[in-house]
């Protein structure tokens, strides 16, 4: 029996794209360099802050150095701390789906490879009542596909509803090719969504096994019960 829904935030709960493109595009532009399309901004998502800003100061500027690209990132994460929330929602029909999620009593978190400040202040800005737990990339927990991120959500979900929450009552949900990594590194099995940052076919060809196109499809699955009207 599945007690517990682990989320990724960008591209699952959240369209984030717009804000961490605006970021990256001003971080690039203080450093002298051109700003990258958004495409290509949605593209190097996933993998943590910092493999997005060296992949963009890679494309723009080839011969950049390691101190270019520092000067990038610190730029982009003060930037971004300050402006996560400009442009940023809920997907249509998420709201919803925790909505149920909390009526059928499921313990809910957030692991996400953004940075924690952000992933906290938008917990609190707009899941605070329906999520129980989010964490973000910190020092002292390995970021996604790592299972750290996840072990840390399911203890501290654990200590919150005073009970041992198994991995077997724990299902993932996420967008790209490092949530199904992450949740096979977890032991768990994953939901892929095809509203984020990954197409469909993108998905299928790195196998995942299960697919939902809209956010009442996970009630679709049959651990879960029935979907949303």
């Amino acid at each position: 029996m599945i007690t517990t829904i682990i989320f990724d935030l960008d591209g699952t709960l959240m369209n984030t794209l717009d804000d961490l493109h605006d970021s990256v595009s001003y971080a690039l532009r203080e450093a002298g360099l051109e700003p990258i399309p958004k495409m290509d901004t949605r593209r190097y998502l996933g993998n943590g802050i910092r493999n997005l800003v060296n992949r963009s100061v890679e494309q723009t500027c080839p011969a950049a150095d390691e101190k270019v690209k520092e000067h990038v990132f610190e730029t982009f994460r003060s930037h971004y701390v300050a402006h996560s929330m400009d442009k940023t929602a809920p997907y249509e029909g998420v709201k919803e789906m925790l909505k149920e999620c909390k009526k059928r009593g499921f313990f809910t978190a957030i692991v996400s490879n953004k940075l924690d400040p952000a992933v906290k202040d938008l917990h609190q800005a707009f899941f605070a009542d329906s999520i129980d737990v989010a964490i973000g990339e910190k020092p002292g927990v390995k970021r996604k596909p790592a299972p750290d991120m996840v072990n840390e959500a399911i203890r501290q979900l654990s200590l919150l509803h005073e009970r041992d929450i198994p991995k077997s009552e724990c299902i993932y949900m996420g967008d790209s090719e490092v949530d199904m990594l992450t949740a096979q590194n977890s032991g768990l099995p994953c939901i892929s969504v095809s509203w984020g940052f990954r197409d469909r076919n993108l998905l299928v060809e790195k196998g995942a096994k299960t697919i939902i196109d809209r956010p009442g499809e996970l009630f679709d699955q049959p651990v879960l019960g029935k979907s949303l009207a």
